[in-house]
């Protein structure tokens, strides 16, 4: 089964999207790579993406939709993918069910994680890297603490904390982020493909529940 992760900020999409890819071998499809991949092969389309990032433009949906057609073209089909960081506004949507219809691919399942702000916010206050391993920790949720203080258990180097990782910063990204997306969570919610899970949980528990959607 395909997934599609609706996710505010720190909800843990990425460490779901990992352990849901090294465990049962799904791809990955990330937008912000796409793109980035792109650029970094010279293609014309990489060169006309390339020179509207270095100028600070907007990405418009219809080479978005390219990128990702494109991409969608080239995975094996007999493997489940987990799209990550597209679609995001109703009209993205239409335009994702537009691609998968026209290359006989499912949508698969929805999966919205579901965060409150405070939650979040401690998430993202604790949050500590490894510069290393790039192993994560948190020193104020209680789960995944280091060992010592600052220090990676594995690498036994300083940890790092990112400088945008601040209250302001996070009440922005998720009110935006909740305000955006909030039409898109009611479009796949109507066509019941939507499926709401609580991302306030450890990561253990959080995981069990969307295994049991991988069938």
């Amino acid at each position: 089964m395909n997934i599609l992760f609706i996710a505010p900020p720190a909800a843990g999409k990425g460490t779901f999207s990992d352990l849901i890819k090294n465990k049962y071998g799904y791809t990955h499809i990330s937008t912000g790579d796409l793109l980035r991949e792109e650029v970094k092969s010279g293609s014309e389309l990489g060169k006309t993406l390339s020179d509207k990032m270095s100028k600070g433009e907007l990405i418009s949906d219809e080479l978005i939709k390219e990128i990702l057609e494109k991409k969608l073209e080239t995975i094996n089909k007999n493997k489940p993918f987990i799209m990550d960081g597209y679609p995001r506004t109703i009209e993205q949507a239409k335009a994702y069910e537009e691609i998968l219809e026209k290359l006989n691919l499912d949508l698969g399942k929805v999966i919205y994680l579901k965060i409150d702000k405070e939650t979040g916010l401690k998430r993202v206050l604790g949050r500590l890297t490894c510069p290393k391993c790039k192993k994560g920790y948190n020193k104020l949720t209680g789960y995944n603490m280091p060992k010592v203080e600052w220090v990676c258990d594995e690498c036994n180097v300083e940890l790092e904390s990112r400088k945008d990782d601040t209250e302001e910063a996070y009440n922005v990204r998720y009110d935006t982020y909740m305000r955006e997306t909030q039409p898109l969570i009611d479009y796949f919610k109507n066509k019941g493909n939507l499926i709401e899970i609580d991302s306030t949980k450890d990561a253990d528990s959080t995981m069990k529940e969307i295994e049991q959607w991988l069938v």
